[in-house]
Formats: structure tokens, C-alpha cells, sequence
């Protein structure tokens, strides 16, 4: 039997069913990734075919599909290979979509399910400050109105971008209360970021900081769409004491526990995608600011989302449609946006040496298909009436085309080069492309990827990466 023939019986399970086919994956035979090899060219053995019969075999219409235990094998004209091992479901790290996300053909996609990439990445290239400068320009084109400046950060990762951006707004606004909303799903981010904003307490002592693990469409607002969820959420305020940077972080650091058992993500039984178990919203402040700060600190059910600022930095997969992103993630954030406010929105846009590498390796290779000016025509057509007060700003490449590098010396780059770089820039290529782990592995079985890493390395002199920008901002009432 072919393989086409295979995926289309699946498929058409999946349909009636109502399953991702990740999912089905993992139920029938506990491999999450079984489908996407196989669309890739792979093949599976007599065994996990009979095995995936089965399981389809044995449904009951309306009724959800649970495991099967192993059936025994069936003679089947299908190429025997064996199959991987099963890999547990991580984390998404800040970069990926922290939502219950399927490509608009309902096919489940879930990138950088390693951890190990994503921190390589932030720890080698310099986007994260220069989104931070680039976010911080915005500042100037804000008038916040009483009682506080009204920021919502849309996927805080490692809060290296939060923490430079809260530095300018106190640079800007020195005697302005802030109310700072970030969204995170990942509970190893919200760990690094309680790292990084210990002074900021300090700096500016009337701010409240508000972490939550909500989706787009409900974090800014603090609020859960499902009654279910809305039931069972968890809504912890801490008022934080003394007034060194040190006593601060003594009590965010205490914060480990309840995040270890509340701040959980689970995999979604109709994408495949992580989602949280418990919608969590954790908010900080200084006890002794307490009353200033009381007009701005939010309370269950009564959370008004009028943003002066929302930065919406990578916060979609390349590779999914214009209207999928303006649907799932900016038409959401753009609501959310107060009178006069703006959002900045961040993607990677190729043409660099980054893509260059990975044109090497796979010829033809571009998953920057969606432009900012295709996403906000997108945008726009989402929003409908409601986006009348609305300007979509995709300005000119000089002012929204900007370039981050990775951190290189120029001796580095230079006759022959270090392994370590090269691994460094081979994996900063492909993170940001975006590629998947099933097509690494064949890659990455000799050496040739490494000798594109170092043609390009050495052509450019270094390696760099662009990004685009664009602005979406409410009229001043």
C-alpha cells in the first residue's frame, strides 16, 4: 500500500474524529511526529500500520478517542523501518506560539521543541536588545493618560526585552505609575524573567508587574473566556517588602514553588499544542507604593484593556498564513489597544545571510512568505468595523527593516573557523527559519551544513539576521 493511501485514511479519520494528527499520532501508537514523517517521505512498519488500523478501527463515533494497547502485527506490503523513540512534549520557549495553535489546513505544527536551541539563540545573537531599542522608539509616540502607563507585552520569554523597555519607560516617564501585563506560557521563561526585574522595583518602586500564562485573546483582559476556566483560575498577589533590589529578589525567588505547581502546561487534545492546565495571573508590586498603586492594581473581573503600548514581538509561526496570524494573535491584541495607544509587531523578514545558509541546505528554502504589509491588509480584513479607528502603519524598509548579529570577533570569521562558531551560527540559521527537528536529522548526518555555515560565514564576514516592524495605532480620542 502506498503511503499517500495511509495519509489519506488518517486524514479522513482525523476529520471525523476531530483529532490534530498529532494527536492521533500519540494516541495510536505514542508518536506525536508519526504523520509529518510520513508527509516528509517516511515510511512506517507492518506493525505500526496494523496498529493504526486498529485504532481506527475500534472508534466510536461521538465518542473520544483514547490509547489502545499494541495489537499484534498484519502482513502489509509497507516498507518496514523502525520507529523512533517517543519524545516528551517541552515547553514552547518565548519565540514559538504559546497558544493552542494548527496551521490553517488543521495540521498541527509545534517548532523549537528544543529548549536547547532557543537559549543558544538569545544567548549568541543580539535580537533580543535590539527589539528592546527598537520597541523603546515607540515610547515617544505614546501620551499615557492617568492613572499609569499602560504596557502588555505579548510573549515575555526570557524578559530581556520587558526589562530594557521598563529601563526607557523610566527614562521617559521618571514619575508615572506603570501597569505592566506580560503573557508567557512557559514556566522555565516566567523563572528567567523573575531574574531580571528585581531592580526595576527599585528604579521605579510604582510599578505593577503582571505575569500570566492566559491566551491572546484573553490575556489582556485577565480573563478567561471558558466559565470552566474563569472557575478554576488562580489569582495571586504579591506586595513585596523592604526597599533593596536584594530583599526583592529573595521574594521572587521564593516564588519557585507556586509556580512549580501552578504555572503547568498540558498538550491540547484538539491541536496537539501546549495550553496551560490552570489559568495563572500573578501580580507584583511594593507593599509601601500600595496605596498609590491601588487605582492601577488589577482585581478579578474588572481588568479594562486599554493598552498605551503592546509589543507583539515573533509571536507566530513564519510559515502560517496572514490570516491566520491576524485572526489567533494581532487582531485580538489590536482591540486591546486604549486611545492614542500603539502596537508594534516584530517578525523575521529573510534576505540575510541567516536564509542563505538555509537556501544551501534545502534550495528554495524561504518561509518569510508573509510580508507586514500582506499581514496588516490581513489585519484589517479581521477586524472589519471595528478597526475604523484604527491606522496600519507598514512604513518604509529604511524605518521598518532593521538587523540584529550574532555575536562574533572578527578574528573569528576569519581563515578557519571554530567549530563551536560554526555550530553557534548553524543553529542560530536554523532557528530562525524555523525548521523542523524530522528534517534536521537527515541533514546533519555529514558535514556538508557546516561547510555552508562557513561559505556564508566567510562571504559576509560575520552572520546577521533582519527583522521587520510594523505599527498599528488607535486615534486619540
Amino acid at each position: 500500500m502506498a503511503v499517500d493511501e495511509v495519509l489519506r485514511e488518517i486524514g479522513d479519520f482525523c476529520r471525523s474524529a476531530g483529532l490534530a494528527e498529532s494527536t492521533f499520532g500519540r494516541l495510536s501508537v505514542n508518536d506525536g511526529k508519526l504523520v509529518s514523517r510520513l508527509r516528509d517521505g517516511g515510511s512506517v512498519t507492518i506493525d505500526t500500520l496494523a496498529r493504526l488500523r486498529a485504532f481506527m478501527a475500534g472508534h466510536v463515533p461521538g465518542e473520544r478517542p483514547t490509547a489502545r494497547a499494541k495489537t499484534a502485527a498484519i502482513s502489509m506490503p509497507v516498507k518496514s523501518e523502525p520507529a523512533p523513540a517517543p519524545k516528551p512534549a517541552p515547553h514552547i520557549p518565548a519565540r514559538a506560539a504559546a497558544e493552542p495553535v494548527t496551521d490553517e489546513n488543521g495540521t498541527n505544527f509545534r517548532f523549537f521543541d528544543n529548549r536547547q536551541k532557543y537559549l543558544l539563540f538569545v544567548n549568541t545573537c543580539s535580537e533580543k536588545w535590539v527589539v528592546a531599542n527598537r520597541v523603546s522608539m515607540e515610547l515617544n509616540h505614546i501620551t499615557p493618560r492617568p492613572p499609569a502607563v499602560r504596557v502588555f507585552d505579548a510573549g515575555v520569554g526570557d524578559g530581556t526585552v520587558m526589562s530594557r523597555v521598563m529601563r526607557a519607560m523610566h527614562h521617559k516617564f521618571p514619575t508615572m505609575p506603570f501597569y505592566i501585563v506580560g503573557k508567557e506560557i512557559s514556566l522555565e521563561d516566567v523563572r528567567l524573567t523573575l531574574e531580571k526585574i528585581p531592580d526595576r522595583f527599585y528604579e521605579h518602586p510604582a510599578s505593577v508587574l503582571v505575569l500570566t500564562n492566559l491566551y491572546y485573546a484573553e490575556a489582556p483582559w485577565l480573563s478567561p473566556k471558558s466559565p470552566a476556566a474563569a472557575q478554576s483560575m488562580i489569582w495571586k498577589d504579591v506586595a513585596l517588602t523592604g526597599n533593596s533590589s536584594h530583599e526583592f529578589e529573595e521574594q521572587l525567588t521564593d516564588l519557585q514553588g507556586f509556580l512549580a505547581e501552578n504555572w503547568n502546561a498540558k498538550t491540547s487534545p484538539k491541536t496537539g499544542g501546549s495550553i496551560y492546565e490552570r489559568p495563572v495571573v500573578l501580580t507584583l508590586y511594593r507593599e509601601d507604593h500600595r496605596f498609590l498603586l491601588d487605582p492601577i492594581l488589577p482585581r478579578p473581573g474588572r481588568v479594562t484593556a486599554d493598552y498605551d503600548l503592546i509589543i507583539a514581538s515573533q509571536p507566530y509561526r513564519a510559515r502560517a498564513s496572514a490570516e491566520f496570524k491576524a485572526k489567533k494573535v494581532i487582531a485580538p491584541l489590536a482591540r486591546a489597544l486604549g486611545p492614542g495607544g500603539r502596537l508594534i509587531g516584530i517578525h523575521s523578514s529573510g534576505a540575510d545571510p541567516g536564509l542563505e545558509i538555509v537556501q544551501k541546505v534545502w534550495p528554495g528554502e524561504n518561509p518569510f512568505m508573509v510580508d507586514r504589509h500582506a499581514l496588516l491588509k490581513a489585519v484589517k480584513a479581521e477586524l472589519g468595523a471595528a478597526g475604523r479607528n484604527l491606522n496600519f502603519n507598514s512604513y518604509a524598509d529604511a524605518r521598518s527593516v532593521f538587523r540584529y548579529d550574532m555575536h562574533t570577533l572578527p578574528s573569528e570569521v576569519r581563515g578557519s573557523i571554530g567549530t563551536s562558531t560554526l555550530f553557534a551560527a548553524w543553529n542560530a540559521a536554523i532557528y530562525v527559519a524555523q525548521i523542523e527537528d524530522q528534517r534536521l536529522s537527515e541533514v546533519v548526518k555529514n558535514d556538508l551544513y557546516l561547510e555552508a555555515t562557513q561559505d556564508v560565514l566567510r562571504k559576509s564576514g560575520g552572520l546577521w539576521f533582519n527583522d521587520e516592524s510594523y505599527v498599528i495605532s488607535r486615534r486619540s480620542l
